[in-house]
């Protein structure tokens, strides 16, 4: 029931989300050239990776004590030694920064969104550090209020400084900027109330980068797991392929990404508090419900996207980048299934122990591997090789990180519900083969819905995941007086 609630209370964080993710490459694809939405792209990435390795061993231990630290009354001192790491961190961003703007000094048309991404990097960190505060003492409402505001806000602003102004490419990071200042400033005040009474410990600090630091290094080889191919396909291909392999990628990848990441935003709290509170076994309890939940809802969303790549993109993607993105939505859809998996429960046994520094050499494999491949197959394959490198490289992610981490906690693996999903996810072709290709909305439409039902109906008889206790909990939260 908690989990369900959890679920609910998430849920506008998550619009938000999709309403960014697939807003923006229906904006921007329409108003950038594909070369300025490639060149976005690799912008991204890159802002991604700078951020992630100087900036988010003080997030992720802002998330992972926060509530131990409020349960044994010592939140203002964990508060003021979360700034004070903050601070130093800056300073290994901005040398990374530094050395990004000595390698494109002579590519002109990167100055502007360099620019840009010196000031967000900093802007987006003291809101994360507020959010992932926020998340782990369980405070949904002023998570969901802030992370909806950034989200909508900055690509609602990117997306009308596109339209009006001639800043290309740096559109989405200028309006990612505003908004993002005017949240840094609420949630650095709220940091600051509460390290007010709190005196920074240096041996705290070096606790928290003890854990946080390997976190670091691990999202960071899963960045470039999955950011790595947009720089060799600039490379081999020009910026318009990344354009058109990031618009494909972040249509199916992102869908299938934003709803893990929604049952990890209320699953994974809840494992951490049954680990802090009870123990192992509590943990491995609340992870069972996890992973059905993943599966329930990604194995389906997953199916479906392949299943509709062409009237989806037909919607979504601008004309000039439509056609190499189509191609790879398919495949994009499962490795985004396998990415989820990896991110919000196979790594997780490794955040709950505190076994950072084992995730992030288990990381080193697939990330190498992702490298070789898209060297390998770029050449020869073009966007298709891309696309196996990502698939193989996130597989041999899953089964090493699964094996590891079951030396150190045995999480559930629930092969009978997860046969039982792909059954009921599997039952959807035929159904939607026999709509006719109407084309835009009305294909997409009825594709999606007939899709839907049958999956529902399949998994509901079959019992796929526990669904049949999902829907009564959700039935019980929907009238309480009834229960």
């Amino acid at each position: 029931m908690k989990l369900l609630r959890h679920l609910a209370g998430y849920l506008p964080v998550n619009l938000a989300s999709g309403l960014a993710a697939f807003g923006g490459v229906y904006v921007f694809t329409r108003l950038l050239t594909p070369e300025e939405y490639g060149r976005y792209a690799l912008m991204l990435s890159l802002m991604a990776i700078i951020h992630t390795l100087s900036l988010t061993a003080a997030e992720a231990a802002a998330f992972r004590f926060a509530g131990k630290a409020e349960h044994e009354g010592r939140l203002p001192n964990h508060f003021a030694s979360i700034l004070s790491l903050t601070k130093r961190s800056f300073l290994i961003s901005l040398l990374l920064l530094l050395i990004a703007c000595f390698l494109l000094r002579h590519q002109s048309a990167y100055w502007p969104l360099l620019a840009c991404i010196g000031l967000l990097l900093p802007v987006s960190t003291i809101i994360q550090i507020g959010l992932e505060s926020h998340r782990a003492m369980q405070s949904v409402r002023r998570y969901v209020v802030t992370e909806t505001c950034r989200l909508s806000g900055g690509f609602g602003l990117g997306a009308l400084i596109a339209w009006q102004s001639g800043f290309g490419a740096a559109s989405p990071l200028i309006g990612m900027l505003v908004i993002g200042l005017v949240l840094a400033m609420r949630e650095g005040l709220w940091l600051k109330r509460q390290a007010r009474t709190g005196t920074p410990n240096r041996q705290t600090r070096r606790h928290y980068l003890t854990y946080g630091l390997p976190i670091a290094a691990a999202l960071s080889l899963d960045i470039i797991l999955s950011a790595a191919d947009r720089f060799l396909i600039a490379w081999f291909m020009g910026e318009a392929a990344v354009g058109a392999y990031t618009a494909g990628y972040g249509v199916a990848d992102k869908t299938v990404l934003l709803i893990c990441a929604w049952a990890a935003m209320a699953g994974a709290p809840l494992m951490m508090d049954a680990f802090e509170r009870h123990g192992p076994e509590a943990a491995v309890k609340e992870a069972r419900g996890l992973i059905r939940t993943l599966l329930l809802l990604g194995v389906p969303a997953a199916t479906g996207l392949a299943l509709v790549a062409q009237p989806l993109a037909d919607i979504l993607i601008g004309e000039a980048l439509r056609a190499g993105a189509v191609e790879i939505i398919p495949w994009i859809a499962f490795a985004g299934l396998l990415n989820g998996l990896n991110l919000h429960y196979a790594a997780s046994v490794f955040h709950l122990t505190h076994q950072t520094r084992q995730l992030a050499l288990m990381m080193l494999i697939p990330s190498l591997t992702n490298i070789g491949l898209n060297l390998l197959l770029i050449p020869g394959f073009g966007l298709m090789g891309a696309v196996a490198a990502t698939l193989i490289s996130y597989s041999l992610g899953l089964v090493v990180l699964l094996s590891a981490g079951r030396r150190v906690l045995a999480l559930p693996l629930p092969v009978s519900d997860l046969v039982r999903i792909a059954i009921a996810a599997f039952a959807m072709w035929p159904v939607i083969q026999i709509i006719p290709d109407w084309g835009s909305w009305p294909e997409l439409s009825a594709k999606a819905i007939a899709g839907a039902l049958v999956y529902s109906g399949l998994a509901l008889w079959l019992d796929a995941g526990d669904a049949r206790r999902f829907v009564r909990q959700k039935m019980q939260s929907a009238h309480p007086s009834d229960t």
